[in-house]
């Protein structure tokens, strides 16, 4: 990585539809160079994917909250099963593999309360490995416009 790959990195963030020929215009180097370059960085997994960002609210799931969720017996097996599991689930934004008091976080959206506490009490507490869970609801959500921060180069 150097300073070229990471202006690219934050340019691409900021907005991943410009064009090749915009994206090599701001960074003042040549189309063949900047794709030659963003080809690379998705070579090496650097950049994984451009997706479009959607507001769930816009698709009547406005109620998002964070849920703790303690699993057991803690193994790879249950882990993997419950991850796959919940990932499946259509309420479920995120999953989190955590380490500490909580074994997971998930992230999910859902219509309004009701519907959260459904999905609490007949999607999570019905599961035999899961032992506790606590909901912690969302009221707002700043969204960092670029998720990744390079450092500074030396």
């Amino acid at each position: 990585m150097d300073e070229l790959d990471s202006e690219i990195i934050r340019l691409l963030q900021t907005d991943a539809r410009q064009s090749n020929r915009e994206l090599a215009r701001r960074l003042g180097v040549a189309p063949s160079t900047c794709l030659e370059r963003v080809r690379a960085l998705s070579r090496r997994g650097v950049i994984r994917g451009y997706h479009a960002e959607i507001d769930p609210a816009a698709l009547n799931r406005g109620v998002q909250a964070m849920v703790s969720v303690q699993a057991r017996p803690l193994s790879r097996a249950v882990i993997d099963a419950f991850k796959d599991s919940a990932s499946a689930m259509p309420e479920v934004l995120s999953v989190f593999v955590l380490g500490g008091g909580d074994d997971f976080l998930l992230h999910v959206a859902v219509q309004d309360l009701d519907h959260l506490h459904a999905f609490l009490l007949d999607r999570l507490s019905k599961r035999r490995e899961i032992v506790g869970f606590r909901t912690s609801v969302i009221f707002q959500q700043v969204h960092n416009a670029v998720p990744v921060r390079l450092p500074d180069p030396v």
